[in-house]
Parts: structure tokens; C-alpha cells; sequence
């Protein structure tokens, strides 16, 4: 049997979309490992499943490259947002996508057919606080924030000198954090400008985190490193991040990109 899928990114952050109405999987976490592997699969950070809702005007759910699955992806929520527009699965450019985090609201900027940018309500950040990692972590400080998932964002003052490979495994397993955490570490450039590496729980380094930049922007707000607006640039682009303090909603700005389409065989070894 074969599934049809579209293989697409967020600044680089990449998964393989499947439309379960057409093609339904029966085992998507397997299905995940299999497929994320780049020199043997197709090659991504996971898996991303668009279906139908009774909540919203569609559902996703997501499943990083070891199968875990997530609650929330603001990329994979951006290039959703494309493929339903583009592939003729709606007209409307305001979309409401059921995901594990709940609702959350999509608005297209449409151009000639294409959608250029796609701005996702991400609701109202939760659970910001800092927190003390303990001496015997490589940073001892950093600031938590939920986004619908658990994010850890830790300051430093020379980006490039973070090991990312070595410490991201460390952190992601913190004891305070026994579902796992996803890690950003952010070098401020200016009161509206910030850069950002990452190192997502279950799939390790990638180009870019939509949930980790709306985290990051939070928490550099919360601590008075920047204002209302900031632009979180990292390894594969920007975002732009609009959150106005506590008890606000938060709103995400940045492109989607589709690679191409493909066919794979489902009970592939």
C-alpha cells in the first residue's frame, strides 16, 4: 500500500505531511521513526497527520522523529495552513486547526493563489517562571515557559560558544522537567531582535522551533530583555513574535515552504 505525502518546512524545520482523509496510518509512530531517517527514509523531524475536526475546521497531530508524539508545533501549524490552502482542502484564509494544545487560529496572507505568511495565534502563554537548574548542570539558570509544550530558554552572551549536541541531551532530561523539555539558548542582539538555537525533545537539533521562538520571545520580554515585538532569527530564518505580557495571547509570524510530493510504501522495513 502506498501513502501519498508532502514533504515541507518552516525555515527549515522539516516533516513529511500526510492527509489522513485520503491515506490513514495505522501506526504513525513507527511510521515516524521509519520515515524521519534521512539516509534510509525521506528524511525530516517528524511526521505530521492532517485529519478532520469536530472542534475546529481541521485536526494535527504530530510525531517527532524518535515517535513521540507532540502537543504542538508552530511551523508544522504554518505549512498546514499552506497545504489546505494550496491543495484546494479550503478557501478560507482564516482557519481554526484542532491540535493537542487546543484551537489555535490561522491567518494566510494569500498572493495570486499562494500563500506568502501565515500568522498563528498561539493562545496565552503559561507557566513562565524562572527556574534554578543546579550547579552541577552546564547553566545554572534559565527561564520555563509553556507553549502548549514545555520549553526551557537560557541566556548566554556568546551564542556560538553553546555545545549544542552535548548540552542539549543533558537539559532536555532535567529532572524538573520528567516529560522532557525542549532547550533554547538566546543570544540577545538588541531590545527587538534576538538569536536563537534549539534542541527539541524528541528530535534533537533543528533549523528552527516555532513554539521554541514564541518561548524565547516570552521569556526575553519577561525578564526585560526585550519589548513587545521581537525577531527571533536561527539556523534556518525568522520569525516574528507579538506578545503584549501576562495574560495576553501571543501571535506568530513567518513563511511556510513546500519541498515536494511523494509516494512511500506504508509497510515499508
Amino acid at each position: 500500500m502506498k501513502i501519498r505525502f508532502t514533504k515541507m518546512h518552516g525555515l527549515g524545520n522539516d516533516y513529511i505531511y500526510v492527509n489522513t482523509r485520503l491515506n490513514p496510518l495505522p501506526d504513525p509512530e513507527q511510521a515516524a521513526i521509519r520515515w524521519s531517517r534521512y539516509h534510509t527514509g525521506i528524511g525530516s523531524d517528524g511526521l505530521v497527520l492532517i485529519g478532520p475536526s469536530d472542534k475546529g475546521d481541521f485536526s494535527m497531530r504530530i510525531f517527532n522523529a524518535d515517535g513521540s508524539e507532540a502537543r504542538m508545533c508552530g511551523n508544522a501549524s504554518r505549512c498546514i495552513g499552506k497545504y489546505l490552502y494550496e491543495y484546494g482542502l479550503t478557501d478560507k484564509t482564516d482557519i481554526a486547526l484542532d491540535t493537542l494544545s487546543g484551537i489555535k487560529l490561522l491567518h494566510l496572507e494569500v498572493n495570486d493563489g499562494h500563500v506568502e505568511t501565515v500568522t498563528v495565534d498561539m493562545g496565552i502563554p503559561t507557566g513562565i517562571r524562572p527556574v534554578d537548574l543546579g550547579n552541577e548542570y552546564p547553566y545554572a539558570e534559565g527561564v520555563a515557559v509553556d507553549m502548549g509544550n514545555p520549553h526551557l530558554v537560557i541566556f548566554v552572551d556568546d551564542i556560538t560558544r553553546v555545545d549544542l549536541p552535548t548540552v542539549g541531551p543533558v537539559l532536555e532530561h532535567h529532572p524538573l522537567f520528567p516529560g522532557r523539555v525542549n532547550v533554547e539558548f538566546v543570544q540577545v542582539l538588541s531590545d527587538n531582535e534576538v538569536r536563537m538555537r534549539v534542541w527539541e525533545r524528541g528530535s534533537g537539533i533543528t533549523q528552527a522551533c516555532g513554539t521554541g521562538a514564541c518561548a524565547t520571545a516570552v521569556a526575553a520580554a519577561f525578564t526585560r530583555r526585550c519589548g513587545k515585538d521581537t525577531s527571533v532569527h536561527m539556523d534556518g530564518g525568522s520569525l516574528r513574535i507579538r506578545w503584549t505580557g501576562p495574560g495576553s495571547r501571543l501571535f506568530m509570524t513567518g513563511s511556510a515552504t513546500k519541498v515536494f510530493d511523494g509516494e512511500i510504501e506504508l509497510d515499508e522495513p
